[in-house]
Formats: structure tokens, sequence, C-alpha cells
């Protein structure tokens, strides 16, 4: 049983899911923030939950085109990986992670949460979307 922990990397927040041990459910965690486009101190804090939840696994949405071309966000989620595997020993994926936004704002409108609510945990429920997809496509 291994747990595997999703993160959907931005310019100012890092939202974080957990997978249940036996990795058939993410669940939200916390959205870290911090200074725009300051990723080392994303690091350090995005670090402390690792520590705190203990993963197995780590998988980093990879932000891709349309097209599936990698722009410059993907390029931040590379690096940032990058990053994470020289401070720990735990192996990091990147995972496309297209319309899961998207998604995620839909899954929040549906629930009837006001506007202010969606933009506290929207980063989460996107990491959950990142993590829930990539455990289902590796349940199949």
């Amino acid at each position: 049983m291994k747990r595997t922990m999703g993160l959907d990397l931005g310019s100012v927040t890092c939202g974080i899911a957990i997978s249940d041990p036996l990795g058939i459910v993410a669940r939200a965690v916390e959205t870290v923030r911090f200074e725009a486009d300051q990723y080392d101190e994303c690091l350090e804090k995005v670090l402390e939950v690792i520590h705190r939840e203990m993963p197995d696994e780590i998988v980093l949405g990879l932000p891709k085109h349309m097209n599936g071309d990698i722009g410059v966000r993907g390029e931040i989620s590379q690096n940032f990986k990058a990053m994470l595997e020289e401070e720990i020993q735990i192996p990091v994926t990147l995972w496309d992670e297209r319309l899961t936004t998207v998604a995620a704002e839909k899954i929040l409108i549906q629930a009837d949460l006001s506007r202010k609510k969606r933009k506290k945990i929207i980063d989460q429920m996107a990491a959950v979307q990142i993590l829930q997809s990539y455990l289902d496509y590796h349940k199949a």
C-alpha cells in the first residue's frame, strides 16, 4: 500500500492532494501560498507537507497547451520537479493537467459554492483532479 501526493503548481499557490493508502481516492490537503514566482519559498512549504504526509510518490501537474506543446508554465513545472528531486528521495512524475482546473471549477459550481469560497480551494481541487486522473489511469 502506498500513498501518492498530487501537486498543482501555480504562480502564487500550490494545491496539494493525497491518496488513500490503497491508491483509489484522492482528497484535498491544503493550498500553499507563496510570493509570485518564488518557487524556492514554495518548495520549502511543500517539503513541510511532504514530511508531514509521508507520500511514497508525487505527481506534479504538467500544464500543456491544447496542441500538446509545453510552454513557459510547463517549463516551470519541469524545473520544480528537478528542485523536488534534489531534496527528496521520492519519485516525482509529471502528469498532463490540461483542463483539470476547468473540471475542478465545474465541481465547485455544482456544489453551489460562492466565488470567494471557490477561489480559496480551487487549487486543492485541481490537485485532486490531477491525482485522481493519475490513480484512475494506473488502476486500468
